[in-house]
This record gives structure tokens, C-alpha cells and sequence, in this order.
């Protein structure tokens, strides 16, 4: 049976919208994959802000050599007492946090997804082996990292003088129909105890902080 003038017009709109949502849409990935040109000179930025991160392109998976490494990122803080006596926390799993909100979610949040580990490869970029600093991005990323720690330490971040990173890499097992084997012990690269200053810390606990010592 044919639709009536009315739904007729609404399906019509509809299609409408949804091919032109598709056409900008191939419109600004080919954009975002193509040389620099004119257009992307342009309008870079708008570009970049439709493809990440609601539409980001990732070929990762069928790269030659895709991610065999599952990477953990841990933090420990040392407390101090309202006495003066300090102690030292044990390591916190935070990618464990991260993965414990995705399960069973049907739609984590991006910061869930990506939050630690890109701020982990901005760190490891730019700085050197012995944890240098290379220049402004560089200090930049370790404010970065602190902030995002201290956020995780929020019930806490009051008593908190020093923090401290690390990440725990441990290879993905080989499937158990696999003849390959690989080890799968854990490798940690432990990053600089860095003081924590009150712009580290989440809002109102540098204030309850400086209350708290009067």
C-alpha cells in the first residue's frame, strides 16, 4: 500500500538528511586521507574536529605488524598525615579502572578509551629515554599526566606531596592453538616521583589542603 502525502514527505526528508550527513561525511575523511592541499589548508582544523574523535580513521588493525602488547598504566602517590608522617600507597592499576567502566557498556566514553594511552605516547614523544624533557611539549605532557592522575586520586588528592608513574607492558599470549610462544612476563618503565602543586589538583582540594595545614 502506498504511504500517505505526509509520510511520504517525512521519509523523503529523511533520506535527504541521511545522504547528506553521508556525503559530508566521505567529503571530510577524504579530506582528512588526502595531501595537503588548498582546502585542507583551509579548513584543517574543522576537518580534524569531524574526525576525531567521533569518526576517527585507524588502520592499526590491519597494519603488518598490529599491537601485540597490551600496556597498563599505574600510579602510586605519597601520602602525608595531618602529624607530618608520610607513606607511600601501593600501585594503582588506572587502565584497569578504564577497562572495568567499558565492559558491559554499550557506549564508553572516548576519555575511557583513549584518555591514558594517548596521554602516555604524548609523554613518551617528547621526552628521552632518561625521562628529559623535550622543551615545552615535553613539560606540558607531565602536567598533562599529573592532572589525569590526580583526578583518579580525587578522594585522597589533599594528602597528596609526590606521585609517581609507570607503565606495565606484558605481551598478548599466543592463542592456545598456536604452536608460537612468546613470553608474557611484565616489563615496567617506571617514570620520575613528580611533586604535586595545587593547579594539579582537582577543584576545591588545594583549598582544603591549604585549610587543612592552618
Amino acid at each position: 500500500m502506498a504511504l500517505s502525502m505526509p509520510y511520504q514527505v517525512v521519509l523523503a526528508v529523511a533520506l535527504a538528511v541521511a545522504g547528506v550527513f553521508a556525503c559530508v561525511h566521505l567529503a571530510m575523511v577524504f579530506l582528512h586521507v588526502a595531501p595537503s592541499n588548498t582546502l585542507t589548508k583551509r579548513h584543517g582544523q574543522a576537518v580534524d574536529d569531524w574526525v576525531y574523535p567521533e569518526f576517527e580513521q585507524n588502520w592499526k588493525l590491519f597494519a603488518p605488524n598490529p599491537l601485540q602488547q597490551n600496556v597498563s598504566v599505574e600510579v602510586r602517590a605519597e601520602l602525608v598525615a595531618a602529624d607530618g608522617s608520610r607513606r607511600t600507597t601501593g600501585w594503582i592499576d588506572l587502565t584497569a579502572q578504564d577497562a572495568e567502566a567499558i565492559r558491559h557498556n554499550p557506549m564508553p566514553s572516548h576519555a575511557q578509551q583513549n584518555e591514558l594511552r594517548r596521554a602516555v605516547d604524548f609523554y613518551l614523544n617528547s621526552h628521552s629515554e632518561d625521562h628529559t624533557p623535550n622543551g615545552m611539549r615535553g613539560r606540558l605532557s607531565e602536567e598533562y599526566m599529573r592532572r589525569i592522575a590526580m583526578l583518579r586520586l580525587a578522594d585522597r588528592s589533599g594528602d597528596v606531596e609526590r606521585i609517581q608513574l609507570r607503565t606495565v607492558t606484558r605481551a598478548v599470549p599466543a592463542p592456545t592453538w598456536s604452536s608460537e610462544k612468546n613470553d608474557t612476563a611484565s616489563s615496567y618503565r617506571d617514570f620520575p616521583w613528580w611533586p604535586v602543586t595545587d593547579a594539579d589538583r582537582p577543584a576545591g582540594a588545594g583549598r582544603s589542603r591549604t585549610e587543612a595545614g592552618r
